[in-house]
Parts: structure tokens; C-alpha cells; sequence
């Protein structure tokens, strides 16, 4: 596996930064929802280091559920428009708060695929949480209610993010130069 700084071009967010805005983001769920229960659904793999982070800051009552939503190719940059449901929720969750929790919207096509699929199911209310937006490459509409990063349109890995399945657990948010990017094989 190729060592991250041959490749790194910046880092556009830093682990501190991070840090700080998901305990920011916590903060304003736990008004928003004080006096309710809430059940947090991951959209798996990038999601899961935001989530942890996040969970260690909520104080209102939850319960943790996952979805996986494939709309992404192997080795692809961008997202097919098609995203397919691969793991649906456990949890039934009629009339229940539900928070998604996001590592990137880009497109807009998966977060907008999984709201009308889990919408369907009637909940209270559906809120999204999304570490990272990329309102340049948007092709469909999509309100975000907790929002880290508004970020450029550039190639970004690390703190979940990855790169043909690697580099998510690096602590912070940085971005690609392809032509120093050599693929695994």
C-alpha cells in the first residue's frame, strides 16, 4: 500500500477541526431533540468514524442502526446516480426520530435514495447529519440539517473516507493529487 504522503496534496480539515465541530454538531442534536429518543442510522463505511465520534457527544436516549448503500463502482470516483440498498435498517422506525449520519454528500443521489426509502416507513421525523458537502457536484436536491464541512469539489480521504478501501482511519480530511495516486495491485 502506497504511504499517504506521496499522494497527499493538502489537508483541507484537520483532526482538531473535526473534532471540535462533531462535538458543535452533538451539541445542536441534543437541543433539537431534548426530551425525545432518537435512533442514529449509519450509512456504512464512511460514516462509522463521524458516528463514533459523534455518538461519545449525544445525551439524549438513542439507539444505533446501519444501513450500506452501494452507488459507487469498485474503483470509481463517482457516484453511478444509481444507488442500490445492500443493508436495510433493523429498527422499526414508525413514528420514531430518526437522525441519518453521513460521512459525504456529494451527488446527492444516495442520502436522497435512502430518505425516500426510509420515508415510505412513516417515521416522526427524518433529519440528516453529514460530515462533509460537496454543493458543487450536487445533481439532486438535498437539505442537510447538521452540517460539518462545506467543502470544494476535490478528491478527499481520510477520517472515513477512503481510497479503493484504504486510508479511513486517518484523523483527518485531506485531498488526492491523481497523478502521485498509484491503485492497490
Amino acid at each position: 500500500m502506497q504511504d499517504y504522503h506521496e499522494f497527499l496534496g493538502e489537508v483541507l480539515i484537520t483532526a482538531e477541526q473535526i473534532q471540535k465541530r462533531v462535538g458543535e454538531l452533538a451539541e445542536q442534536i441534543n437541543r433539537d431533540f431534548q426530551g425525545e429518543e432518537l435512533i442514529i442510522v449509519c450509512i456504512l463505511r464512511g460514516g462509522v468514524l463521524f458516528l463514533g465520534d459523534l455518538i461519545r457527544h449525544i445525551s439524549v436516549p438513542f439507539t444505533l442502526d446501519f444501513m450500506a448503500v452501494s452507488s459507487y463502482g469498485v474503483g470509481a470516483r463517482q457516484s453511478s446516480g444509481q444507488p442500490r440498498i445492500i443493508l436495510d435498517v433493523n429498527t422499526d422506525i414508525r413514528n420514531r426520530n430518526v437522525l441519518l449520519v453521513e460521512d459525504i454528500v456529494d451527488s446527492g443521489y444516495t442520502i436522497k435514495a435512502v430518505i425516500d426509502f426510509l420515508s415510505t416507513r412513516a417515521p416522526k421525523c427524518l433529519r440528516i447529519c453529514s460530515l462533509l458537502d460537496k454543493p458543487e457536484r450536487r445533481e439532486t436536491p438535498v437539505h442537510i440539517d447538521y452540517l460539518g464541512f462545506s467543502i470544494p469539489d476535490k478528491f478527499v480521504f481520510g477520517y472515513g473516507l477512503d481510497i479503493d478501501e484504504y486510508y479511513r482511519g486517518l484523523p483527518f480530511i485531506g485531498t488526492v493529487m491523481a497523478d502521485k495516486y498509484h491503485p492497490p495491485g
